[in-house]
Order: structure tokens, then sequence, then C-alpha cells
């Protein structure tokens, strides 16, 4: 093989394998999947840390920076917190809240 052969076919597969990891509507790319799932660790954290919170089974899942929490909690007062908290985390975009009373 030639070095102009050899240099298209790196390009060609670099190529490939850059639009394999693009993002679409319906699927993360690879960065984004890696984002999301440290801003659900820094949630499930934050949320642990807080001792209002702490003894709640609350659900932690993000997509492409939108957290959405689900589970149960007993007062109107500690969904609110749970919402605070995890807005509060750098790189949540927004909170969608379905958390419901036990």
């Amino acid at each position: 093989m030639t070095l102009h052969q050899c240099r298209s076919a790196f390009y060609g597969a670099f190529l490939l394998l850059a639009l394999g990891c693009a993002a679409t509507p319906e699927r993360s790319s690879t960065g984004e999947y890696i984002d999301d799932s440290a801003i659900t660790t820094k949630v499930k954290a934050a949320i642990f840390n807080e001792p209002s919170l702490k003894v709640f089974q609350i659900n932690v899942e993000t997509t492409k920076n939108v957290v959405h929490l689900s589970g149960g909690v007993v007062t109107r007062s500690e969904m609110n917190k749970a919402v605070e908290v995890a807005r509060s985390v750098d790189g949540v975009r927004s909170v969608r809240n379905d958390l419901h009373f036990k």
C-alpha cells in the first residue's frame, strides 16, 4: 500500500468511529453518557448527604443533563428539598419530579 492509500484508509476509519460516537435525538453520545453518569452519581451523593432525605428511596436517572427523580417521600417539604438538592448539582440543566407521597 502506498502512503496515500494508508492515509485515506486511516481517515476513513476515523470518520466512521467519530460518526458512531455522535449523538442522535434518541441516543446520547459517549461524552454525554459519561456526563450524565457523573451527574447521576453527584445527585445521589447530595441526596444521601442531606439528613432529611437520607432515609428515603429516591431513584435518580439523568439523560442529557436532565435529572429524573422518582420514588417516595412523606411530606411536600421533603419533595421540595430533593428537587432543590438535585438542582444545586453542577451540570444539571433541569429536574423532572416524579416523586410521590408514601
